[in-house]
């Protein structure tokens, strides 16, 4: 008889519900409710020590600031009724005293009528008199005597003890954060030591079998653990304590010992990764062990921060945070910095806000309020706001981004053109000196590095050829990178200029098919051959590139109308492809000659295509242009371009 086998158990791979899905403002009073009113623990901390702590309790003065009378000026002590008649052509003559008194000087003789004392700005006033004259107002009259040419009013150019700081008086109250005018308010009432909110000890746990720490070695399908190291350091910035633990494989077990071991010691505990329900994600399951009440939020309607997770283990908060960088940062800074800065005893944040224009319309999803990263560049009338448009996965759109908006769970897009407010990671607009829109290139790099070096500003945004000439003539960029041939013409990017734009020559670099070494249905065949045999063969995947830029241009006359296998993966990079290919996802796409040979791959040139600048001729004069301009056809730059693969023109 034949025996059947029992089918493999793949309950483990099914996907659990999220608990309920709550709205970004429901979840977080649901989080702050289980966990505020809480006690702020205190601790001693020196003066030196506490800048950007908060204060934990009301500080009264000590003592009166100034201590005691003293001059604000160079001068002499004087009895004002002395000098009543003083003037210019009726100076009063008076006696010098046998002593002068400095800061630091503590006064022995008595001004009695008619006599003066020399005394310096800060010295103590002398008994007897009841005012300062300045030396500019006096003329000497021998060794032992003064003219003083102006009068005096009682109190003139005295400040009295106390008149800064009564003894006393409220100097701060609790919660004050302390800055360097705090820190020095403080130390001039002779105060060494005060009573400062304890920073609470956040501990932070990477997870996944993928994590790989800086300066390890890199694994197939692994990558390095950022989050980590971000997460961290947030947590510095907002007036926690980090403790980074390091990255826990995905092993239920010791994912449990760590957030078990983690607890005990921490006041709070931050997770990245495993909370959107994959087989591989553990930290949900593990917190209802943990204590009481457990998860108290599992799915927000965010975007980019759903599986955002938020729990409260016997009184210490609990955060499993996204796995992907943006979404990790932003729910973090959106919904975890104001738990923990109230923790802290600190206040909350105050983000600053900017309108701007949207030039672009950015699709979104119904039903979850989306955060969109976003740069700023000037325009004609006004800021303009770019969508970084790199996913949450990318770790470069929060530390480029200037800021995010906004777009309602109700609404499906954000129009071209609609007015929106940006709310700024900073507390000002970061305008930049020269701002580039179009293709990306790493030649570009060489060149501007020049003007970074000159403590210019450059913002490059990589939206593809055409999105560049569409930026270039709204007047929202100074110059546009494209590649665009024209089949009419067989002319590369002349024929795409339209008025106010201007065409400034750039480099030339090869555009090729790439392939791994090896392959015999490539080597030795010339480009359109290759492509030829790519085709007849339906095994064989290409890589493709996003619609708008120029190599997606060449890729579709080599193709004449196909659609092979893997058209319509559309990476918006040179490298995206290079790598795809690397990695055995497709066997081959077009991409430019050095980032062909960065990556050890099999190159078949194709055709040489030029990387130039649209310029908008109404900023040609601005000073970033010109010194771009002049980088660009400099010696240093033209050597940096050839010693990388390309020919300058």
């Amino acid at each position: 008889m034949t025996m059947i086998s029992k089918p493999p158990d793949r309950s483990g791979l099914a996907q659990e519900q999220f608990l309920k899905i709550l709205s970004r403002e429901e979840a977080l009073a649901r989080f702050e409710a289980a966990l505020f009113p809480r006690q702020i623990p205190s601790e001693a901390c020196r003066l030196g020590d506490a800048r950007g702590r908060a204060l934990a309790q009301d500080i009264t003065a000590p003592l009166d600031v100034p201590p005691f009378d003293r001059s604000n000026v160079d001068g002499f002590a004087v009895r004002s009724a002395d000098i009543a008649a003083a003037a210019e052509g009726a100076p009063v003559r008076l006696a010098l005293n046998d002593e002068t008194i400095h800061c630091g000087t503590a006064p022995v003789l008595h001004v009695a009528a008619g006599t003066a004392t020399p005394i310096a700005t800060g010295g103590p006033l002398p008994r007897g008199a009841d005012a300062v004259v300045m030396v500019e107002h006096t003329q000497p009259a021998g060794a032992d005597a003064i003219d003083v040419r102006r009068a005096a009013s009682p109190g003139q150019f005295v400040s009295y003890a106390g008149s800064d700081i009564a003894r006393g008086e409220a100097l701060l109250r609790a919660g004050t954060i302390l800055g360097s005018r705090e820190i020095g308010m403080l130390a001039a009432c002779g105060i060494a030591e005060l009573k400062v909110a304890r920073r609470p000890r956040v501990a932070v746990i990477s997870t996944g079998d993928e994590l790989v720490q800086p300066g390890e070695t890199l694994g197939p399908a692994a990558i390095y653990d950022s989050n980590g190291a971000i997460v961290a350091a947030a947590i510095d910035e907002n007036g926690g304590e980090a403790v980074f633990l390091g990255a826990i494989p995905d092993d239920e077990a010791k994912l449990e010992a760590a957030m078990r071991c983690a607890l005990a010691d921490a006041d709070m505990l931050v997770l990245s990764g495993g909370t959107s329900k994959g087989a591989g994600d553990l930290s949900h399951r593990i917190i209802g062990r943990l204590g009481q009440p457990g998860i108290i939020v599992h799915g927000v309607a965010l975007k980019p921060g759903k599986p955002l997770c938020l729990a409260v283990c016997d009184g210490k908060p609990v955060v499993i945070l996204p796995g992907f960088p943006t979404s990790a940062m932003f729910t973090f800074h959106d919904m975890i910095v104001p738990v923990l800065r109230r923790m802290a005893g600190l206040p909350p944040r105050s983000d600053a806000k900017v309108s701007a224009t949207v030039p672009v319309r950015i699709a979104s999803e119904l039903g979850r309020t989306e955060f969109v990263m976003v740069s700023l560049v000037e325009g004609k009338d006004g800021l303009i706001a770019y969508p970084s448009g790199k996913g949450s996965g990318a770790i470069t759109s929060f530390a480029q981004a200037d800021g995010f908006l906004r777009i309602d769970a109700l609404a499906d897009q954000m129009a071209a053109g609609a007015e929106t407010e940006v709310t700024l990671f900073t507390p000002h607009v970061r305008v930049p000196d020269l701002v580039i829109v179009g293709s990306h290139c790493t030649g570009l790099d060489l060149v501007t590095a020049q003007l970074a070096h000159a403590g210019l500003t450059v913002r490059s945004i990589a939206v593809g050829s055409l999105g560049g000439l569409a930026a270039a003539k709204r007047g929202e960029c100074d110059l546009a990178p494209i590649h665009l041939f024209d089949d009419r013409s067989e002319t590369y990017n002349t024929p795409y200029l339209v008025d106010g734009l201007e065409l400034v020559p750039g480099w030339r670099r090869m555009q090729g098919i790439v392939f791994r070494r090896g392959d015999a249905r490539f080597e030795g065949l010339g480009a359109k051959e290759a492509v030829a045999a790519a085709l007849s063969d339906p095994t064989c995947i290409m890589v493709n590139r996003n619609q708008g830029a120029g190599t997606r241009i060449l890729i579709d006359r080599l193709l004449g109308g196909v659609r092979p296998d893997g058209y319509w993966n559309q990476p918006r990079s040179h490298n995206a492809v290079a790598a795809a290919v690397a990695q055995h996802r497709a066997d081959w796409g077009m991409t430019i000659a050095p980032v062909a040979h960065a990556a050890n791959l099999g190159f078949i040139p194709f055709a040489e295509e030029h990387y130039d600048f649209a310029l908008v001729t109404a900023r040609k004069q601005r000073p970033a242009v010109q010194t771009f301009l002049g980088a660009l056809g400099s010696v240093e730059a033209r050597a940096a371009l050839e010693r990388a693969g390309f020919r300058p023109a």
